[in-house]
């Protein structure tokens, strides 16, 4: 507890891997795998990284400004910095972006529990891709199995969150961050030593600068900052909970040079599979239901590696929507003074109603849609490519534009104790760099430059 009486985290790796299981989730292992199989490998992955460094990285030490500043939830963050003005609704628009992503998010979260449910009753074994295909649309259509699973993970994200910041949060993710770079530690190890899996490295990591175009540049822009979790307030209501003491910069630093070890890692786990058994590595979405299983059945001791592959996938989800329910959580019982229980076991009950809209939208309600899309895709939409941009670049306006320069510098030096030598670089950035790489995306995603 802080002076005010306020929660928080106990230390500062508490802070780094609370911070960084907000950051890390699907969008590492399900996402950016097929995104750089799709976009050239290396030269993807080259400004990928630049992108992550450059732009996404600054986004997130501003996230955690605001919050660490303000000491409160995400829309009171922006009341208390900027009194009597209209900065509030940034906020609330990140609480609001939290909630439509965990209307989707919660139902491919219980994918990965249905797969690893898979993995160990050994399903996988002896089933062609097309088995393998048809036997996810089955699932993913059906009425009941994959509502089952989304309840379930509804329920192990809320038992978190309700054992509150230090007791659930905190406790959670210094054992889960940990498991996670273990087991991707060791499918890594694996991968490597499969036949032939030098193409997969060299489809990684051997430069091919002709592949670089303006549809990699935009596909890397916006993965970057999909990836770090930025524009939707977890990371604004994790840093209300960091202490004064702790030097946000190096903070911000690790948090994103793990979140993109992971999602190298998970590259390198996947793709020397995927070349030693010759499987096209420009797969979509469909990588890690369809063909890593089918990886899995061809491989000496697949039925170990599907296992911890999929129990992986389960965890780095987890550790997001832990922090995704937090972001409404702070907000609901700071604004409206209510306990902690009733507002997690209230929003069990909303969530869970609007996940079973999004799974029931991709079979037996497919007719139920909303501009062209199921509610499960519009969700997706709504989010990535309109919520997301909006609420990264009102943040980095807002603190780069309408927040004193020398209030942010006073934050990140801890009151003058600390030195921050690229400050100047960093405002620069967020002023100027940042909300045009945004825009871009934005006008990207909505495919406004066809």
């Amino acid at each position: 507890m802080n002076n005010n009486g306020r929660a928080q985290f106990s230390s500062k790796f508490a802070v780094v891997v609370a911070a960084a299981g907000s950051a890390v989730g699907l969008g590492n292992i399900w996402r950016f795998p097929y995104e750089l199989g799709s976009n050239g490998g290396f030269a993807f992955l080259l400004v990928y990284l630049l992108f992550v460094f450059l732009l996404g990285m600054p986004v997130m030490l501003s996230e955690l400004v605001i919050g660490r500043r303000s000491q409160t939830n995400a829309s009171g963050a922006f009341r208390v910095l900027k009194p009597g003005s209209h900065w509030s609704l940034v906020g609330l628009l990140g609480v609001i972006t939290a909630f439509v992503i965990l209307s989707f998010y919660f139902v491919v979260a219980g994918w990965s529990l249905e797969y690893v449910f898979q993995a160990l009753v050994n399903r996988f074994e002896g089933q062609t891709p097309n088995d393998l295909s048809q036997a996810f649309t089955d699932f993913s259509t059906d009425a009941f199995r994959p509502l089952l699973w989304t309840v379930v993970f509804v329920f192990l994200t809320s038992a978190v969150v309700l054992a509150g910041v230090q007791k659930g949060i905190e406790n959670i993710s210094k054992i889960l961050m940990p498991v996670l770079f273990l087991i991707i530690l060791i499918l890594c190890v694996r991968s490597l030593t499969l036949p032939n899996a030098n193409e997969g490295l060299k489809f990684l990591f051997k430069p091919d600068f002709t592949k670089i175009n303006s549809s990699v540049v935009l596909s890397a822009l916006g993965q970057a900052f999909f990836s770090l979790s930025v524009g939707m307030s977890c990371l604004i209501t994790y840093g209300s909970y960091v202490s004064k003491k702790n030097n946000l910069v190096h903070t911000a630093f690790e948090v994103t040079a793990l979140d993109t070890l992971v999602s190298v890692l998970a590259a390198v786990a996947i793709f020397p599979a995927v070349f030693s058994l010759e499987i096209n590595p420009a797969q979509g979405p469909e990588l890690v239901f369809i063909t890593l299983p089918n990886v899995f059945t061809q491989i000496p001791g697949g039925y170990v590696w599907a296992v911890l592959f999929f129990l992986l996938l389960a965890v780095a989800a987890l550790t997001s929507t832990i922090s995704l329910l937090e972001v409404i959580t702070a907000y609901v019982t700071e604004e409206f003074k209510l306990k902690r229980r009733t507002v997690v076991l209230s929003s069990i009950v909303i969530l869970v109603f609007c996940a079973t809209l999004s799974s029931l939208s991709l079979g037996v309600w497919s007719d139920l849609q909303l501009f062209g899309m199921s509610l499960f895709d519009f969700f997706d939409y709504l989010s990535s490519k309109i919520l997301l941009p909006v609420g990264g670049l009102f943040i980095s306006v807002f603190l780069g534009w309408f927040y004193p320069r020398k209030e942010t510098l006073d934050e990140l030096s801890n009151g003058g104790k600390l030195s921050v030598p690229l400050f100047n670089i960093y405002f620069f950035l967020l002023r100027y760099i940042v909300p045009v790489a945004i825009a871009l995306i934005f006008i990207n995603e909505l495919g406004l430059t066809k």
